[in-house]
């Protein structure tokens, strides 16, 4: 790379630091309400208290949905459904192949692709809904999935062109051998720049979960066949030649298992009397960790000494029993001994170096047991009681919270295995209460650990994984059908809406628990009233606040295919996209507005601009909460008022007098028709173009809702 290109790099991540520019439309999602299916209301700002900047939420998120297709979609549920002795029959012909992906149930979306814009359009959306700050790739198989995150960008920044507002993006990659895929992904995207606003930040640079210890051309011998403990008051030591420059030396630590073990690693010249050049202590070792010593500026070719000691607790150094190291030779208190150690030779590079420099690294810590080894390491997925991560600072930097663990007992295990820890495990039980799977209780028991430590980041798993490979063995125990880290809808942890099932509830209960973590913005207050002539034009309302907001561009379409070409997803229901809603009031009368993003379509049908009212702002009156509907029929300058008589089914209650041109719409109802005397307190929400189906879940995969899904605006006195 040019000189040139690496400075405009650093003067762009240096202007974007902070984390870019504010979305041109802010829809103050953080105000609106709802209620889920089980009556769980989302929080406000009484409860949740004001905004906290310095507090971020990350989803993780999968982008592999197309990439390991061996045919399909092969749906266990389905499967359980024709066969329940399944399980017990790898041969059956309902499974797909050994290793084959395999569904654990389908999305709101369907059997989607990853590269669907539509599917990732709704998700930029809901997270943004939901207040999440980051989508972290999952990368650790080796796949960076290019195609597919270049996508996701793009319509990503497309949705910011729209003035919307998206998560943006990290990767968590591979814990024991990143090498390659961090390679791979500042090649790809960061070195050239390739939508710079769409980089998650931490501490000023792009964030990254990766070993900057593993980042690099290596040198040395990772063959190992004996682990040699450090006895107390000893010293285990390496000589090594290196033919170039280099600015890391290290090797492999077990601690058999143990806690607490430490020593001190330093390099020397020549062997184990030379001159001491760099040293750094190690504490709370983790088992088998590769660990260096760092050196800078670096060191020029020759003979050095790499030594162990002052040990604590139980700790070694892996080695060989042979000579398997040219010009090395394996020391132990400080004498000659058999063999070789573990050694890693990090060779200086200066693309290597810009790369380290270029990231805020954060080791990422594969175990769900044991905690951090160090600072500034983070967790994906943990067991409750969960550990808090701390920086080097010493800070509460970052906590995980899962919806579901695939571990068992006190191991890492499969979701399919009898004990694993599925969406109603609590309290150190499986909850066997009918219906208990509705209710997240462990994802609850997580947040509520996460919300009580209270730390800066909360990495959530997860969004959208799906898919599992079917195995015979795993981790030691074998079974005639396994799937390690999705099975069914207990043993999952996705958290995108599903079809049947919990529906959207753990959305919602995480946009709830977002809410207590970063909290909220106050309902706005309304204006002054105001009479509204509705023969008087729209300019009537320019005074009238506060302006509710939806997001523009929600009225895509969407033609594609699904996985395994499944099915052609095919909705062309987006229409009219309503982007702005005001509300005005005097003694007789609520005035309502509403405008889209182009002219209005003409007014030909019954799902044409609905208004929904929920006057008593209770989800357990009327449909979902709505106790009346706006403009099913219409005649003129008339429109019908209908009042719920449960499910989807109206009655009249009165006739409207509505008025539209444009892109503007208004229209006005009797304060009495309502049973609203006093100041109005009440929830509402417009629709276009929903299927007359009775199923709110419609509110995110068809027309438009304004604002999204189940949310409601709130309007109060």
């Amino acid at each position: 790379m040019k000189r040139i290109c690496v400075c405009a790099l650093a003067a762009l991540v240096a202007l974007l630091a902070a984390g870019g520019e504010e979305p041109a439309w802010d829809t103050f999602s953080d105000t609106w309400g709802a209620t889920d299916a089980l009556g769980r209301r989302v929080p406000a700002a009484p409860e949740v208290g004001p905004p906290r900047p310095d507090r971020f939420a990350g989803m993780f998120y999968f982008l592999w949905l197309g990439s390991h297709v061996v045919g399909g979609p092969h749906d266990v549920a389905r499967i359980l459904a024709e066969d329940p002795d399944a399980m017990r029959k790898p041969e059956s012909p309902l499974w797909g192949p050994l290793h084959a992906a395999h569904h654990w149930g389908e999305s709101i979306f369907g059997y989607y692709l990853t590269d669907d814009a539509y599917v990732l359009r709704a998700h930029a959306r809901m997270l943004a809904d939901a207040g999440i700050d980051a989508v972290i790739f999952d990368v650790t198989n080796q796949v960076t999935y290019r195609r597919y995150y270049l996508e996701l960008l793009r319509v990503f920044a497309e949705v910011r062109r729209d003035g919307g507002r998206t998560p943006r993006v990290a990767f968590l990659c591979p814990f024991w051998d990143p090498r390659r895929v961090v390679d791979e992904l500042f090649r790809d995207l960061y070195e050239p720049g390739i939508h710079p606003e769409l980089w998650f930040r931490w501490e000023g640079k792009p964030l990254i979960l990766a070993d900057p210890q593993l980042i690099g051309g290596r040198e040395g011998n990772d063959k190992q066949n004996i682990a040699v403990e450090l006895a107390e008051g000893q010293t285990l030591g390496q000589s090594f030649a290196v033919d170039a420059p280099f600015d890391a030396a290290g090797g492999r630590f077990p601690t058999w298992q143990t806690a607490g073990g430490a020593f001190t690693l330093a390099l020397r010249r020549e062997g184990p009397r030379g001159a001491m050049l760099a040293t750094r202590r190690f504490e709370n070792v983790e088992d088998n960790a590769w660990l260096s010593v760092e050196v800078d500026p670096p060191l020029p070719a020759g003979a050095y000494y790499l030594e162990v000691s002052e040990g604590r607790g139980k700790v070694g150094w892996w080695s060989h029993t042979g000579d398997v190291l040219p010009r090395g030779q394996a020391f132990a208190g400080g004498a000659a001994a058999p063999g070789d150690r573990t050694l890693a030779i990090r060779i200086a590079d200066a693309r290597m170096r810009r790369l380290r420099e270029f990231f805020t690294f954060r080791k990422p810590q594969p175990d769900y047991f044991r905690g951090p080894a160090g600072p500034d390491m983070w967790s994906w997925l943990e067991v409750y009681p969960q550990h808090v991560f701390e920086n080097a600072r010493g800070e509460k930097e970052q906590m995980s919270v899962g919806v579901a663990q695939n571990a068992v007992g006190g191991r890492l295990g499969s979701m399919s295995e009898p004990g694993a820890r599925g969406r109603s495990f609590h309290g150190g039980a499986t909850d066997t209460t009918p219906g208990a799977v509705l209710r997240g209780l462990n994802f609850a028991e997580q947040f509520e650990r996460a919300l009580a430590e209270d730390p800066r980041f909360i990495f959530i798993t997860g969004w959208n994984e799906w898919i599992a490979g079917r195995f015979a063995e795993f981790n030691g125990v074998r079974l005639p059908v396994m799937f390690v880290d999705q099975f069914d809808q207990e043993h999952s942890r996705d958290i995108e809406p599903m079809r049947g099932g919990h529906g959207d509830n753990y959305y919602y209960q995480m946009v709830s628990f977002v809410r207590r973590y970063k909290g909220a913005r106050p309902v706005p207050r309304a204006s002054a009233p105001a009479t509204i002539r509705l023969d008087g034009g729209f300019a009537q309302w320019a005074g009238v606040g506060p302006e509710f907001r939806d997001d523009m561009g929600d009225t895509a379409h969407r033609d594609h295919p699904g996985y395994n070409d499944c099915a052609r997803y095919v909705d062309r229901s987006g229409r009219n996209d309503i982007v702005a809603c005001k509300v005005a009031r005097d003694a007789e009368n609520l005035y309502f507005y509403a405008r889209t993003r182009a002219s209005l379509t003409p007014a030909a049908d019954a799902r044409w601009m609905l208004l929904l009212i929920d006057a008593d702002a209770d989800y357990r009156t009327g449909w979902e909460g709505y106790d009346f509907v706006v403009g099913r029929t219409a005649s003129g300058a008339k429109a019908s008022l209908e009042r719920s008589t449960g499910a989807w089914a109206w009655e009249p209650a009165a006739e409207v007098a509505r008025v539209h041109a444009g892109n503007e719409l208004h229209l006005a109802v009797p304060r009495a028709a309502l049973g609203l005397g006093g100041a109005a307190s009440f929830d509402f929400k417009w629709i276009d173009n929903m299927p007359p189906s009775g199923d709110i879940l419609d509110f995110l995969t068809h027309g438009d809702a304004a604002p999204n899904g189940r949310f409601n605006y709130r309007y109060r006195e």
